[in-house]
């Protein structure tokens, strides 16, 4: 089979940066509205399928992972080319953003963790790979920038034992930057950038034990720390995050198809698992983990908790280690990864099929207040998290009065009973980060676009205060949800949760 891989690269003014617009493999002549080139060209011409190696998938090795004119699943290069150009509008005049890309972790020796983008870098770029820096640099008004892309180079010997690189070459083509080089050459390009800019935004750490290469690079000696010491220092340097935040935390139609297919995927492996008796928490989770790849995610959101019984009083229980016995619950928290985008799901079914009457009684109180809440996911409710966490708070507690939790001693309330027994707020903001947008206020209003969950629960600790029958149980009820103007998407429909359905499911 044979490829002709082509395509022209083009100046706009709407995007402002020279890009791909069909994000095909393509020529390095850069082609201006006359149609004049206007540098250097360099084609692939005919290529063999066979011969396209790169990092990560892209349309013409993996068509049925990417459509064309895609970067990432269901992401086109357009999409990533104005993400950029918004964030260039953001800066300052004569400003640069520099985002690294992460790097890879090691268990012991060469023993790996499994590679996870860093996530601002994974939005503003879609390259995939570590051991790479992007510098968008603001050339003029409504977000003219030039966007650069530094990679490791293509290493034959390398790849042989790490697999495929995109390479320097890639950089331009595929991932549409303007400028580009050798990583390891950075002591080189990077410091014209910088002594040109009038603002240097990155969140790059300042420490010498950094973990991203450019980290090192710029803090690797004593030499390096004193010669970039007066670029980067005081006001020049700015924390990029909160300007990549309020970018991130309103979600494009394509984002949202993204979470969709996250949550619909693990939605179906949730209400599968229900159909099904386990006796350890790690059959479940392994099952979970089966599920969410065959119906359609990439993998694993997060680390999922899986907590028979008592283990589900804790919140964030990852051991997955213990027995499901009958007569319990099993509290699931966990969700499905697609192109990038998490979902977010938990649910809390019995063991054996059969709610108990105080589990059935505590199950219903929380999934009536989860509902009031996903009900005002909308823009036109004016509610933020944090109002929503209120209402979640009030509902809770008037729940639990009506089971005849004792909320006073004596002539004194107990303002904090709510607080015991509901710890944690009851959502986030969900996107490329299970928890997206790290450091976005909570008391920021919900507009459409916004992508957040909604997670009351319940956790009764064995204490003399609480009615004996509740003790020891512990329930969460979660889904993912898209704000939309005058109403909620829920992105995680598909995963049961009234009792009478859940109990079918483990019937039949």
């Amino acid at each position: 089979m044979r490829l002709l891989v082509s395509g022209l690269r083009y100046t706009s003014r709407a995007l402002s940066s020279r890009w791909n617009p069909r994000g095909y493999i393509c020529s390095r002549a850069t082609y201006a509205s006359t149609g004049n080139p206007i540098s250097n060209s360099r084609s692939y011409g005919s290529i063999s399928a066979t011969d396209l190696q790169f990092g990560q998938p892209v349309h013409e090795t993996h068509p049925h992972l990417l459509k064309a004119g895609e970067i990432t699943p269901g992401i086109s290069a357009v999409e990533y080319a104005q993400r950029r150009s918004k964030l260039a509008a953001a800066l300052p005049e004569n400003g640069i953003a520099i985002i690294a890309a992460s790097e890879i972790k090691y268990r012991s020796g060469a023993v790996f963790y499994e590679f996870h983008q860093d996530p601002n870098f994974f939005y503003l770029t879609g390259f995939n790979e570590p051991e790479a820096l992007a510098v968008i640099e603001k050339t003029g008004p409504e977000g003219e920038h030039v966007f650069h892309l530094y990679v490791r180079p293509k290493d034959a010997k390398a790849e042989q034992w790490d697999g495929a690189r995109s390479g320097v070459q890639a950089a331009l083509d595929v991932f549409n930057a303007d400028e580009t080089g050798d990583i390891h050459q950075l002591s080189t390009l990077l410091p014209p950038l910088v002594a040109e800019a009038s603002n240097v935004y990155t969140d790059i750490p300042s420490s010498v034990n950094g973990a991203s290469y450019f980290s090192r690079f710029f803090h690797g000696s004593p030499e390096k720390v004193e010669e970039f010491a007066k670029i980067l220092n005081g006001n020049i340097v700015k924390p990029l995050r909160p300007i990549v935040n309020n970018l991130r935390v309103m979600k494009s139609p394509s984002e949202i198809a993204n979470m969709r297919m996250a949550g619909k995927a693990s939605g179906r492996a949730f209400t599968e698992a229900m159909r099904h008796k386990f006796s350890k928490e790690k059959d479940l989770a392994a099952f979970l983990d089966y599920q969410f790849k065959i119906q359609g995610c990439d993998t694993w959101a997060y680390v999922p908790v899986v907590a028979g019984g008592e283990n589900a009083l804790s919140i964030h229980y990852v051991r997955n280690d213990d027995l499901l016995k009958d007569g319990q619950l099993v509290l699931v928290d966990a969700g499905g990864e697609y192109g990038g985008y998490a979902t977010d799901i938990t649910r809390s079914w019995p063991v054996n099929g059969k709610f108990s009457d105080a589990q059935e009684d505590l199950y219903g109180a929380i999934l009536k207040v989860q509902r009031s809440c996903v009900a005002m996911c909308r823009e036109s409710a004016d509610v933020s998290l944090d109002k929503l966490h209120d209402i979640a708070h009030n509902g809770l507690e008037d729940q639990l009065k009506r089971l005849g939790f004792n909320l006073f001693q004596g002539l004194m309330r107990l303002t904090k009973a709510v607080d015991i027994l509901f710890p944690h707020h009851v959502g986030h903001y969900l996107g490329l980060d299970v928890h997206d947008s790290p450091g976005q206020p909570r008391h920021n209003k919900l507009k459409a676009g916004h992508c957040i969950t909604i997670e009351p629960a319940l956790y009764i600790p064995h204490d003399e205060r609480w009615p004996e029958h509740f003790r020891g149980i512990g329930i969460r009820i979660e889904d993912s949800v898209c704000v939309l103007e005058d109403g909620p998407l829920v992105f995680t429909t598909e995963a049961v949760k009234e009792v009478a359905d859940i109990e079918a499911l483990a019937n039949n």
